[in-house]
Parts: C-alpha cells; structure tokens; sequence
C-alpha cells in the first residue's frame, strides 16, 4: 500500500498524553466522534489480515530515528521463533546495498506471551529520499519502503495525522492492532506515545508493573533529544518541532515525573 503522502506522518496519541506541534493548524473535517458504548471488531475480521508463510515478520512499523530524521526505527514480530534482527535496505527497489542489526525481545502479561519483537535503527539516511527495505530469512522474507523527511528547516511544507487511544490488557489485541495499522505504519513513520489504556498496570493478575506491552512493542528515540525515558521526547521534522510528553509518567516513578517537569 503506498503512503497517503511521501511528505506525512502519522502521530499516535493515547488518552492523557499532551502533545504539542508548532505548526499552523486548521479543521479540515466537522466529523464528531458519537458517543456510544465501543464494539470491538471480531479477532478473525480481514482487517487483521496475516501474512502467509512460516515465521513471516508481522504488524511492520517504523519511527523516526534520532533527533532531526536521518534515522529510522524499523519494528516488527516474527510469531513462531526469533528469526533475524537484520534489515537490509537501499535507494533502490530489490537491490539492497545497506544492512543494519537490531536487538530482539518478548515479554508476559498474565496469561499471554508475545511472539518475538525486533528493533532495528538505520541511520545515516539522506533527507527527502525513497529507501526500499527487507525483512524476513529464507523463502519467508516481505519487502516496504519510505520516504524521509524533508531538512530540518523553518518553511518546509509537511502534512500530520494523529490518532488516539486504544484497548487496553487483552494482549492478543496489540497484535490485531499491530497487523490493523501495518498498511500504514510499515510505510511511513508513526511517533508514539503512551497513554492511560497503555499502563497495563494490574496487580489483581500479577502485573504491578506498567507500561510492559508498549515498552516492549514501541521503542522511539529519546535519548537523542537527551531524555532519560521513552515516555517524554522531542524530534524535530520538517518546519515542525515535535514535544512527547506523558501525563502518566507519575506511573513511572515521582522521581521521573520530575525529571519530565525539569
């Protein structure tokens, strides 16, 4: 599926989470949202579609990288085994002249164990350039692309999107909702934040500790705008300077919370 706009980027913004982007803004719809009780979509609906072979990487997403765009975070699931954390990726279509290697993990939530999550950085990308990448070993391997952001710089054009909340606790739907925004996600950068449906804090089940599935999922670059958590950071993208902040960071620790304020 090709991106809505070479020059756009998704903005995933959860429930509680402050966010600014100082950019002129406008209403460019008068949709308003009813408000009803919420109906979950089935788990076998098309939507959430799986892609044939054995071991084939899954619910792809990428993020900017480091502080101005000439980095990418590349992030997807292998269901059945680890695989590989390598992305091979270029300026050109099936011929891929960079490699890059990434870390892999998982984790359990109450009676849920996830496939195993792979993060991988490619840097040193040029700015406003099409890259081609691959993921996947063997006969099972899948093949996207994106563009990067223009230079950093006070009059370029860019358009946003944002989108917010999600369920929360049952596990098997970050895996629905992994595969769901794929079409997008793999394609061009989505910048993440965590919200209150993902602290996934219940000490009920044996879960006392929060933000497990999102940390473990969603990595993004803090530590390149000197953050000292992923739960608040800055990039800068185009004309537009991005602020994550995050309202639950009390969940964290009060010390955090500070630092956050500071």
């Amino acid at each position: 599926m090709e991106p809505i706009n070479q020059h756009s980027l998704l903005v995933f913004v959860l429930v509680g989470f402050s966010f600014c982007i100082l950019v002129e803004a406008r209403i460019t719809s008068r949709y308003v949202r009813r408000v009803n009780d919420n109906v979950d979509m089935p788990m076998d609906s098309g939507a959430f579609y799986v892609p044939p072979g054995y071991n084939a990487p899954q619910q792809v997403h990428i993020t900017q990288g480091d502080y101005e765009g000439t980095a990418v975070i590349v992030s997807w699931i292998t269901p059945s085994e680890p695989g590989t954390s390598i992305v091979l990726y270029g300026p050109e279509e099936s011929k891929y002249t960079y490699a890059a290697s990434g870390i892999m993990t998982k984790y359990k939530y109450y009676n849920y164990t996830s496939g195993f999550i792979h993060h991988c950085t490619l840097r040193n990308l040029e700015f406003d350039t099409k890259y081609f990448y691959k993921l996947g070993i063997g006969s099972t391997t899948r093949e996207f692309h994106f563009t990067t952001s223009p230079a950093v710089g006070p009059n370029v054009p860019y358009t946003f999107g944002i989108i917010d909340d999600y369920p929360f606790h049952d596990n098997r739907r970050w895996d629905t909702w992994g595969r769901l925004i794929e079409k997008s996600a793999a394609y061009q950068p989505w910048i993440w934040t965590a919200g209150n449906h993902e602290i996934d804090l219940d000490p009920e089940i044996g879960e006392p500790y929060p933000f497990i599935p999102y940390s473990h999922r969603y990595h993004v670059p803090y530590q390149s705008s000197g953050s000292t958590t992923p739960f608040w950071y800055s990039i800068k993208r185009a004309s537009a300077y991005i602020i994550v902040l995050a309202s639950y960071s009390a969940f964290v620790s009060l010390f955090q919370c500070g630092l956050q304020y500071n």
